[in-house]
């Protein structure tokens, strides 16, 4: 079997794009500022989650002025539950740079938006192409499937080489005069016709000009190394409670959950731990105001991409303030309920907050 003409391969997506495709808020537009906001969200997020985030966003903030003047803190606590927040950390950062040192105006070509932070190929692509028509093909998830099955290109797509090849094949196939359509349609089929593990082979207008499906391998393309093992962490947070008032910190290391909010952390190498281990820490804390343990949460599981985070709360309530020495040195600090609700924090903090507090 030979490969499927380019051509021919290019018409066919986007003749069924137009006749399949999803109508989504970000394809109605050629405002490269919501384009990109639209592709910053959906990077490792599905559409019907990223959705909602989307709308949130371009509501709230208009305009990259909007978003750019934005404080950090209230842009994590909008990408609160999306993950990988160091997307909006970058996005609020390009925004800045957006407004002050390009007078707010949107570069238009990939070579000049792949110079801004967070903007990798493939998205400096997308926006290019969606918003300007730049002849670039973007090459996501999505496309290393379909180029994969439909070419039978083994190259394994999480190394250097096999991102290469799938690029060059990507940039040979893309329309001359429709570029913009066709990234849309590659992504898109690979979303809804080429899918991952159930594809609708039955009914693929590239049956036949598939090596994989023609040679049984759809379930073997493409081909990608095993993920590292998950790394396994136990987190106690000991949530000090000073009467109707809790002491949170913010997380400034180079850690999960950057800039967002969490109790204090004690962290080991196992799930159970010592009631001994607990007034240590109390000792640290300089504290000798807490009786007993007024409650303990049960287990609370977070898996991240390569993590995976155990957690228990153990809520005492405090007779005194702490001291400012203490607060110094481990960064917490007083905060209202009503403060904490607006507050940036994890998915778990916040399923815990739900469950034991509000």
């Amino acid at each position: 079997m030979s490969a499927p003409d380019p051509h021919f391969f290019a018409r066919t997506l986007i003749n069924w794009y137009h006749q399949h495709k999803r109508s989504l808020p970000w394809r109605e537009t050629t405002d490269p500022y919501a384009i990109w906001l639209s592709e910053v969200i959906l990077q490792q997020t599905r559409v019907n989650q990223g959705l909602p985030y989307f709308l949130d966003f371009i509501n709230t903030y208009p305009t990259v002025q909007d978003l750019a003047n934005a404080p950090e803190d209230e842009i994590l606590r909008h990408w609160q539950g999306l993950g990988y927040y160091s997307r909006a950390r970058n996005m609020h950062h390009t925004a800045q740079t957006i407004v002050n040192k390009l007078h707010g105006i949107f570069p238009k070509t990939y070579q000049e938006l792949i110079k801004l932070r967070g903007i990798g190929p493939y998205t400096a692509a997308a926006i290019a192409s969606f918003a300007n028509k730049e002849k670039v093909a973007v090459v996501d998830g999505n496309v290393f499937r379909v180029l994969a099955r439909v070419f039978g290109l083994a190259e394994n797509i999480a190394s250097p080489a096999g991102k290469k090849a799938f690029q060059l094949l990507a940039d040979s196939l893309i329309s001359e005069t429709e570029p913009d359509t066709y990234n849309q349609a590659i992504m898109e089929f690979g979303a809804i016709q080429c899918t991952p593990t159930m594809p609708d082979c039955l009914f693929c207008p590239l049956q036949q000009e598939c090596f994989a499906f023609l040679n049984g391998m759809v379930q073997a393309l493409p081909h990608k190394s095993k993920a590292k093992a998950s790394r396994e962490r136990f987190f106690h947070y000991l949530v000090l409670q000073y009467q109707d008032q809790f002491y949170l910190r913010k997380r400034i290391q180079s850690d999960i959950w950057q800039g967002l909010y969490d109790f204090y952390l004690h962290e080991t190498d196992a799930l159970e731990i010592p009631v001994n281990l607990l007034k240590e820490q109390f000792l640290l804390l300089k504290s000798d105001q807490i009786s007993s343990i007024k409650n303990t949460s049960g287990v609370y599981k977070h898996v991240l991409s390569h993590q995976k985070i155990y957690s228990k709360f153990y809520l005492f309530e405090l007779q005194s303030r702490l001291s400012e020495e203490t607060l110094q040195s481990t960064g917490l600090s007083l905060f209202s309920l009503a403060e904490i609700e607006a507050l940036p924090k994890a998915v778990m903090i916040d399923k815990y907050l739900k469950d034991a507090i509000f």
